[in-house]
């Protein structure tokens, strides 16, 4: 097997500011642009970041059609819906206004309006048939109101494939938004269960980049259009998730426990960005590819903040769940980076050894979960030793994001780590 010697960078288009959402309407307006489809949620669809979404397309006569049915963790059905909403639209551009579920919903109605396939053609393998995306597609501006998911800079779209009760995505650089419109004004409206899980998703996105495989110990493609999105830590990601720790380590508290803090929300929503750009190039691992499965094979846990209708392990909580058990697992592989990540977190490492740093990392990862009432591990969010197959199996598919551990894993170290994983402290 020959290894990689290069990595690829794919600049996302964005665009920081109070107030920015305004502007919607100009840029789509500039592009020539003028029919729209509008992507939300139920709850989205009647506050203010859509409202003044709607207003600036007003403005410019942009037409548009509103699409406010998009669930809270997409599925494959739900994805379906919006699809079939984009091909009878004849929409020449899409905005997304709401969270990585709505913005990952924009970008699958546009690929399969734009190129129509079986729904299967495009997922990741081995799931669905990976297909390539035969090539661009229509504008699309991703205006979020979580500091989360980073979606806004990524070409990635996540879902739960009901059948299988795990999710699963569609990853190209050709789904990256056109223009992503960073407003933190839109973050005001957040709940406080919701901008706990967000932000544990901004962190375990920088932490996970900055420790995953290096990009030169991947296969090399045979050619460049089959190198993959996600491509392994390299000197770049590197800047961008390191910030998002930084960042993160300094806001995400104040965030939290005081929403009316403007400057903390706002530092969230750049780390939120600086993650999505960090991943969007280097890849995740072990934490979010084992929250696959935690998401999907959910009973009864109904998080407050969320809608109630159905059970939902929110994505961030999913992903945290398993971190600190992950960290220490992946520590020996990279050990100082595991501590460089636990002291930007605020570790003391004055007489740390490097081997130390999975287990501080993983320490100071519990002690934010602790502050903020997380869940105490799996079992606080209905799960026992006897769906540990069940996760195994539904992580085992995950390989886009577990290739990337930079210590392999296989169904017994996963079994080992849901293990490690019910109760935390």
């Amino acid at each position: 097997m020959e290894f990689e010697s290069a990595f690829e960078v794919v600049a996302s288009n964005v665009r920081f500011g109070a107030g920015v959402t305004r502007e919607a309407g100009m840029d789509l307006a500039d592009t020539g642009v003028r029919r729209v489809m509008v992507v939300t949620d139920p709850i989205m669809a009647s506050l203010s970041p859509v409202a003044r979404v709607l207003e600036s397309l007003g403005k410019e006569g942009v037409e548009y059609s509103l699409f406010d049915r998009v669930h809270v963790e997409p599925t494959d059905d739900s994805f379906r819906e919006a699809i079939d909403f984009a091909k009878s639209g004849r929409f020449d551009g899409f905005v997304a206004v709401g969270g990585g579920s709505s913005i990952d919903t924009a970008k699958a109605a546009n690929l399969y309006s734009t190129y129509p396939a079986e729904f299967l053609e495009y997922v990741n393998a081995p799931i669905g048939k990976g297909s390539p995306v035969p090539g661009p597609l229509k504008p699309l501006i991703a205006i979020p109101t979580t500091a989360g998911t980073g979606s806004e800079t990524t070409g990635v779209a996540v879902f739960d494939l009901v059948a299988m009760h795990a999710k699963t995505g569609i990853a190209s650089r050709m789904l990256k938004p056109a223009l992503g419109l960073i407003d933190p004004e839109n973050t005001r409206t957040m709940p406080t269960m919701v901008a706990v899980a967000t932000g544990f998703d901004v962190l375990v996105h920088a932490l996970e980049s900055y420790t995953n495989l290096p990009y030169h110990r991947r296969p090399r493609p045979d050619r460049p259009r089959l190198r993959p999105s996600y491509q392994g830590c390299n000197p770049i990601s590197d800047v961008w998730a390191g910030e998002s720790i930084r960042i993160a380590a300094r806001y995400f508290v104040r965030a939290v426990e005081n929403p009316d803090d403007d400057e903390a929300r706002t530092q969230m929503m750049l780390a939120a960005c600086f993650a999505g750009i960090g991943f969007g190039t280097a890849g995740l691992h072990l934490p979010h590819g084992m929250s696959y499965g935690v998401a999907g094979m959910v009973r009864d846990f109904r998080p407050p903040g969320y809608p109630q209708a159905e059970p939902l392990v929110p994505h961030g909580i999913a992903v945290v769940l398993n971190a600190p058990a992950a960290f220490r697992f992946t520590g020996p592989a990279s050990p100082e980076r595991h501590l460089q990540a636990a002291a930007w977190l605020g570790a003391d490492i004055s007489l740390a050894k490097p081997e130390d740093g999975g287990n501080l990392l993983a320490e100071r990862m519990i002690d934010l979960m602790r502050r903020f009432n997380v869940p105490n591990g799996l079992s606080a969010v209905g799960y026992t030793r006897s769906d540990i197959p069940g996760l195994v199996e539904a992580t085992l598919p995950q390989k886009r994001l577990t290739g990337l551990s930079p210590r392999p894993a296989g169904a017994s170290e996963f079994a080992q780590l849901f293990e490690e994983s019910l109760v935390l402290w």
